[in-house]
């Protein structure tokens, strides 16, 4: 039996989108978006998982309620129309009626806020901290800090085209990675040192704002080892989408011998807040530019 062109035409149309939404490989990247990506990054964090779950859970909900109204529409279209039926019914009440639909919306409601409270109860009730870091950000590129572990500082910008190694993701790696142990409860302390910046990494379902002369706290558990990346999610500036966040999980022995490295490294190099900070000492300093 041979297909028509027409045929063939309508097939494709409407296999192409059910090919391209049953193929996996496109989303299989962890901690980074994939090319031609539908829906969130694959949850590496608990509180990700709740996210992803309830978000899934909004989407049935939604088309269930898409399909029973299309459902009553056809169904009124085709019952109560003039030719199926000529005669108009003259009922202006129904009881029945009107009660359900003032409170199957109600409950609809609460089947949402459930799910919708325990989420918000799982992000804001904070374990007790393994680790501690804290985020600073500037216009445009941010700064971290590991106050339980002394003065390490270091700034974390955005590596141009030409500094990329391979696998790493343009506009998203930096020159400096927030490390962290795999498995363990991270508290991030997020502030801002101008304007308005916000610290997200998707795949953790952390977003937060930083705000100037504020410090806002968040935390996730990363539970599978990887680089995991952001950026800045405020309009912050002009260079606002160049602020890219870059998390490194890794296991407590390379977390350990990074730590012992990262003290050396960074000792005997300021980070560019702190270049900053004394130029401007300086600048105030008396007698200065005389």
């Amino acid at each position: 039996m041979t297909i028509g062109r027409s045929s063939a035409r309508a097939f494709a149309v409407f296999a192409a989108p059910a090919a391209f939404l049953l193929s996996t490989p496109a989303f299989a990247d962890l901690g980074r978006p994939a090319p031609w990506q539908l829906g969130f990054q694959e949850a590496a964090s608990p509180i990700m998982r709740q996210i992803d779950d309830f978000h899934n859970f909004l989407l049935v909900l939604s088309g269930l309620i898409t399909f029973f109204v299309l459902g009553l529409l056809i169904y009124v279209a085709l019952r109560f129309n003039s030719r199926a039926n000529p005669t108009p019914s003259k009922t202006s009440h129904h009881t029945l009626i009107e009660v359900a639909w003032s409170v199957v919306p109600i409950l609809i409601l609460v089947v949402v806020a459930i799910p919708s409270f325990r989420l918000l109860f799982a992000q804001y009730d904070f374990p007790k901290a393994d680790l501690t870091v804290k985020a600073i950000g500037s216009q445009w590129y941010w700064s971290y800090e590991y106050p339980d572990h002394g003065d390490l500082t270091f700034d974390a910008v955005l590596l141009e085209d030409d500094e990329l190694k391979p696998g790493q993701p343009r506009l998203l790696a930096t020159d400096n990675d927030v490390v962290v142990p795999v498995n363990r409860n991270i508290h991030i302390l997020v502030t801002a040192t101008d304007v308005l910046h916000s610290w997200a990494v998707p795949a953790f379902g952390v977003k937060t704002d930083a705000v100037p002369g504020r410090i806002v706290r968040t935390w996730f558990r990363a539970e599978k080892t990887g680089v995991y990346y952001g950026q800045c999610s405020e309009l912050c500036g002009q260079k606002h989408a160049y602020m890219p966040i870059a998390v490194r999980v890794v296991s407590d022995a390379d977390f350990e011998i990074w730590l012992k490295q990262a003290k050396q490294d960074f000792a005997s190099a300021p980070s560019r807040r702190a270049k900053l900070r004394r130029s401007a000492e300086l600048t105030r300093a008396p007698g200065h530019g005389r």
